[in-house]
């Protein structure tokens, strides 16, 4: 489905977003991407509808008069997939991408958009901020990957990386380095590994704090622990990615990387619920671990 005129000129930005099964949250992320600040002939919005029971397509028609908008159907093969469908059709010379629980703030465009006219050849990585502060398994999950940032970038590690809700880069570059493996059909892990061959590809990487999208992905307890298994399922799929292009192993932390994570959330000005943040991190280490040695299990097993 198309929502704009097919003569336009190309725009600036094309915001990708992949969906399943999600349509209040994809209603609010696209009232948000109406209100950008920046110029609706700048950018487009593809929303790429991954298998949905009930296709998108019967309702986005909506926001025709808000924005330039296509919304494409796939069957269901996972967000690396989708978000290459979306960007195979992107007109943009830049593309942003971001999910459907995700709402950018007005100038999130704007901002990328400094950044890439002083390093047109950077991926631009932005800050996420969880929405539903009083929801304590979302927090801990958010302040985890700020912790994730600060260490990287502060120690130079290879390991670094920016979530896939919210980067921007050049679209010929992404197409250059491949895109999104289609190899990993889990929700984790992919990002890491889109990254690690932007870098090994000789681009940078910079962190644009005012790059803003506010984050409202509620979880459980049981919805946490799941999550983190199933990082850990895809961390493994990363370490034979990387090891089947050649790269070095993936490197493991010292000591001192753990006990800063457990340290984080007593050292952030506003910080809610410290302690439990801090509890909650742990266990999410202890399902990466029982999530990657599963995935080694079962790779095992179907092997014999």
């Amino acid at each position: 489905m198309t929502v704009e005129h097919a003569d336009a000129p190309a725009p600036e930005f094309s915001v990708v977003i992949p969906s399943r099964n999600r349509p209040v949250q994809l209603r609010r992320c696209l009232d948000a991407l109406a209100r950008l600040d920046t110029p609706r002939e700048a950018y487009e919005v593809i929303v790429v509808d991954d298998g949905s029971r009930e296709p998108y397509a019967a309702w986005i028609g909506e926001y025709s008069d808000h924005m330039n908008l296509r919304c494409l159907r796939r069957d269901g093969n996972g967000p690396g997939q989708a978000r290459n469908a979306g960007v195979a059709e992107a007109r943009g010379r830049f593309v942003a991408l971001t999910d459907d629980d995700c709402e950018p703030a007005p100038d999130w465009l704007e901002r990328f958009a400094l950044v890439f006219k002083a390093n047109p050849q950077a991926m631009a990585g932005g800050r996420t901020v969880n929405v539903l502060t009083c929801n304590i398994c979302s927090e801990a999950s958010q302040t985890l990957i700020g912790y994730l940032y600060d260490y990287y970038a502060r120690t130079g590690s290879s390991n670094r990386f920016f979530t896939s809700c919210n980067f921007a880069m050049d679209a010929a570059l992404y197409r250059q380095v491949g895109g999104f493996d289609s190899r990993f059909r889990l929700a984790g892990g992919e990002d890491r590994d889109f990254c690690d061959r932007w870098a090994e590809a000789g681009f940078g990487m910079e962190y644009v704090h005012d790059a803003v999208v506010h984050h409202s992905h509620h979880l459980t307890l049981r919805g946490f622990l799941r999550q983190h298994f199933t990082y850990g399922r895809g961390a493994l799929h990363f370490h034979h990615a990387r090891a089947s292009r050649g790269g070095p192993p993936v490197a493991v932390e010292p000591i001192s990387f753990f006990t800063g994570m457990l340290a984080w959330p007593f050292k952030q000005p506003g910080q809610r619920y410290r302690a439990a943040v801090s509890v909650l991190i742990g266990m999410s280490v202890a399902m990466n671990i029982l999530g990657f040695l599963f995935e080694r299990w079962s790779g095992h097993r179907a092997s014999q």
